[in-house]
């Protein structure tokens, strides 16, 4: 199994591309850029199988109905932001663009931890919110990878200033969830480069004297 990092869009928000030997994929946050994230996708003749979102914030949302059209996948959503993909206030896009970014409803909505499976693809929900209410990670076990969304960056942790953020469940997220994963886990975030779980118990200033 390998996958690949696309930032997209103008705040640089990282979609990732997870595909086997097979070409078949799994894309996560496709946030803009659906022409780019396409001929990335046409060009190692990769077979989408799904679009997971770690949270409907616009800018990990802005492709999602191209992408989904184009090669006829479904979308996972948390049932905490399942409205927010057709609403712009709750989004983000109203408040920072003054315009609205939507998706058309998702046809899967996770309601709980649980694990996705898709052919050889074994992907376990995590609940991780507080950068948003219905954010989730996404843990690759025998990959050793997390998609992290906005919770954990390398040195960082998502804001909570945006609506229904909290700073006291993200924390409690990250210590409780993404810290208790394998520390060679690779950390894949929603912007900037990736990290590794023990690179954040170890250094990250944000996590220290929780």
């Amino acid at each position: 199994m390998k996958w690949m990092k696309i930032p997209l869009g103008p705040l640089q928000t990282n979609c990732y591309i997870v595909y086997n030997d097979q070409k078949e994929c799994v894309i996560f946050d496709p946030g803009e850029e659906a022409a780019k994230l396409m001929a990335k996708i046409d060009g190692q003749r990769l077979k989408p199988l799904a679009i997971l979102l770690t949270h409907a914030h616009f800018d990990h949302i802005g492709a999602v109905d191209k992408i989904r059209n184009q090669y006829k996948v479904p979308v996972y959503i948390h049932k905490q932001e399942e409205t927010w993909l057709s609403d712009g206030m709750k989004n983000g896009s109203q408040n920072f663009l003054q315009y609205s970014i939507t998706a058309a409803a998702a046809e899967h909505v996770i309601s709980e931890e649980t694990q996705l499976t898709f052919n050889d693809f074994v992907i376990h929900v995590m609940e991780t919110p507080g950068h948003s209410p219905g954010s989730v990670s996404f843990y690759l076990e025998k990959e050793e990878i997390v998609v992290s969304g906005d919770a954990l960056f390398q040195g960082s942790i998502g804001r909570t200033d945006l609506y229904k953020g909290s700073m006291d469940q993200l924390l409690k997220s990250i210590h409780t969830k993404l810290l208790s994963l394998p520390e060679r886990t690779i950390v894949l975030p929603g912007h900037g480069p990736t990290t590794t779980i023990e690179e954040e118990m170890v250094s990250n200033p944000y996590l220290n004297g929780f």
